[in-house]
């Protein structure tokens, strides 16, 4: 089965990404650059935060029961 691949442009304060760290949230939304909306483990993110948040372009790949499989930043 095919994999997907959905971009998406992020910009997450710190403060924002505090609720996804505290557990208050779990899942991130955004648009991605097709239009979908996407719905992804906020965790994934982890990586990528600075003192500044999450900021930039991302690609995200999913599996084709929509599981998550990797993500990187271009």
């Amino acid at each position: 089965m095919a994999r997907r691949n959905v971009h998406v442009i992020l910009h997450i304060s710190a403060a924002e990404y505090l609720e996804y760290y505290s557990g208050a949230a779990r899942h991130v939304a955004a648009t991605a650059s097709n239009g979908l909306s996407v719905k992804f483990p906020a965790n994934i993110l982890r990586p990528f935060i600075t003192h500044d948040g999450i900021h930039g372009e991302f690609v995200i790949e999913f599996d084709h029961n929509n599981k998550f499989v990797a993500i990187k930043k271009v």
